[in-house]
C-alpha cells in the first residue's frame, strides 16, 4: 500500500523518492542527505548554520593606521547563539574573540581580504569577507648639495620622489628644524615653501637642518630631516694708511660764529687729525691789532671736546691757530687671512674692535669771531668789523681692505 506524500515524514519523503527512482544518481543524493544531516554548520543546509556579516569603518588608510571591523549583524537561528568570531586579517594575523567587534593596525601597504568566521554553540560556521586598502607613505628622494659657502644659495631638490601606488605628491619645506614658526609644538612642519624644488641661502656657518614632508593624493605622509654644511669665506685683510684733507673759508663779523659738521672717520680706523685755523691780514696792521678767533672741537662719541685761538707770533704773519692729535688708535695688524661669514662682516668687526673706536662718528667744528672790534675809526668808522678765516683739516686714517681667496 502506498501513502499519500501528504503523510508522509519530511524526512521519508526523500527516501521514498529514491527508492522510486531506482537509479544511481538517486541514491547519490539520498546519501548526501543523510551527510549533512548528522554534520552541523553545512552552511545552507542545516537548520542551525549562522549567517555571518562584516562590515569595516573604512576601506582604504594610511599604513600604520587602525580598522574597525564590525560582525554583529551576524545571526545564528533560534535556539542556537553566536559563540566565537574568528578574525583572519589578510597578513598573517589572527584573533578570536566573543564579541563581534574587533580593531586592527595594518603595518605594511597592499591590498588585504579580511574574513570572519562566525561559529554558533553547535559548531556551524560561516565566513564573511571584505577588501582593504592599506595605502603606502611616499618614498623621499632629495638631492642636496655637499655644502655651501655662506651667501650662496643653496638647490634642494627633492623632484624624484616616488607614491608606490602612482599618486600626485606634495611637497612642503621647513627651512629651520630647530625653530617652531607656527607654534604647534612640532618645528620640523612649518610650511616655509611648496614645491619639489626649493632654494636657500644661508649666511650663517655650521650645520643648518631642515625637513621636507611629502605628501601623496591619499594624505598619506613622510618626512625626512636634511642637513646642510655652510662654510665661511676667506678673505686676505690689509689696511692702507690715507691722508683725507678737508678744507673750508669764509668771514665772519665781531661775534658771530659758523659750524661746520661731518664724519671724517666712516669705514677706516683714524690715527691722527691736525687742524689749522687762519685768519687774513687786516686793512693796516701797524696802526690796528689783529683780530683773534677762536676753533672749537666737539666729538661727542669719543667724549672729546677741546678749544684754541689764534695768535699773532710774527707781526708779518697771519693769525692762525693749531689743533692736533696723533695715536687715537694703534694702527692694526695688515697682511693676514681670515675667514668670517661675510666680507661686510668681516669689516665690522674689525672697525669695532674695543678700544680702537676713538674719533668715529660726528666731528663738530664751531668758528667764532671774538676780537674783531674796535679797530681804530678812521673819521669815525670802523674800517674793519670782521675778518675772513680759513680752516683745513688733515685726517691720517687707515683704510680697511678686504679681498676674498679661495672662492
Amino acid at each position: 500500500m502506498t501513502l499519500p506524500a501528504s503523510n508522509i515524514p519530511m524526512r521519508d519523503r526523500f527516501v521514498l523518492v529514491a527508492m522510486n527512482t531506482g537509479s544511481r544518481s538517486a541514491a547519490t543524493a539520498i546519501a548526501i542527505l543523510l551527510l549533512c544531516q548528522m554534520l552541523t554548520g553545512c552552511s545552507g543546509l542545516g537548520p542551525g548554520n549562522p549567517s555571518a556579516r562584516i562590515v569595516a569603518d573604512t576601506d582604504s588608510i594610511n599604513v600604520g593606521e587602525t580598522v574597525n571591523f564590525d560582525a554583529r549583524d551576524s545571526t545564528s537561528p533560534e535556539p542556537t547563539i553566536i559563540d566565537e568570531y574568528r578574525w583572519h586579517f589578510g597578513d598573517g594575523e589572527t584573533k578570536t574573540t566573543k564579541q563581534g567587534i574587533v580593531s586592527h593596525m595594518f603595518s605594511h601597504a597592499g591590498n588585504y581580504e579580511v574574513q570572519v568566521i562566525v561559529a554558533n554553540d553547535e559548531g556551524s560556521t560561516d565566513t564573511a569577507s571584505l577588501s582593504v586598502f592599506v595605502n603606502a607613505p611616499p618614498t623621499i628622494v632629495l638631492v642636496i648639495p655637499d655644502f655651501i659657502r655662506t651667501g650662496d644659495t643653496a638647490t634642494l631638490d627633492a623632484s624624484d620622489s616616488t607614491d608606490l601606488e602612482g599618486g600626485a605628491l606634495e611637497f612642503l619645506w621647513d627651512f629651520d628644524a630647530i625653530l617652531d614658526s607656527n607654534g604647534d609644538s612640532d618645528p620640523t612642519n612649518d610650511a616655509d615653501h611648496n614645491g619639489a624644488v626649493a632654494e636657500l641661502m644661508l649666511t650663517k656657518s655650521g650645520n643648518h637642518t631642515g625637513a621636507i614632508t611629502v605628501v601623496d593624493d591619499n594624505g598619506e605622509t613622510a618626512t625626512a630631516l636634511w642637513t646642510l654644511r655652510v662654510i665661511p669665506r676667506t678673505f686676505r685683510v690689509v689696511w692702507e694708511e690715507v691722508h683725507v684733507d678737508f678744507e673750508w673759508s669764509g668771514y665772519l663779523e665781531q661775534g658771530a660764529s659758523y659750524e661746520i659738521e661731518h664724519i671724517p672717520g666712516e669705514g677706516a680706523r683714524i690715527i691722527q687729525v691736525i687742524a689749522t685755523l687762519t685768519l687774513a691780514r687786516d686793512l693796516l696792521p701797524i696802526q690796528w691789532p689783529e683780530d683773534n678767533f677762536t676753533l672749537e672741537l666737539d666729538v661727542p662719541l669719543a667724549g672729546w671736546r677741546t678749544s684754541v685761538i689764534t695768535i699773532h707770533d710774527n707781526i708779518t704773519e697771519n693769525a692762525s691757530a693749531t689743533l692736533e692729535r696723533g695715536e687715537m688708535n694703534d694702527n692694526p695688524e695688515s697682511g693676514f687671512t681670515t675667514t668670517a661669514e661675510s666680507s661686510e662682516s668681516l669689516a665690522a668687526s674689525l672697525l669695532n674692535q674695543p678700544g680702537q673706536r676713538f674719533g668715529e662718528g660726528s666731528w663738530e667744528w664751531t668758528i667764532t669771531a671774538v676780537d674783531c672790534d674796535p679797530d681804530l675809526p678812521i673819521d669815525g668808522v670802523d674800517p674793519d668789523e670782521g675778518n675772513d678765516w680759513r680752516l683745513k683739516v688733515q685726517f691720517v686714517v687707515m683704510i680697511l681692505r678686504i679681498s676674498e681667496i679661495g672662492v
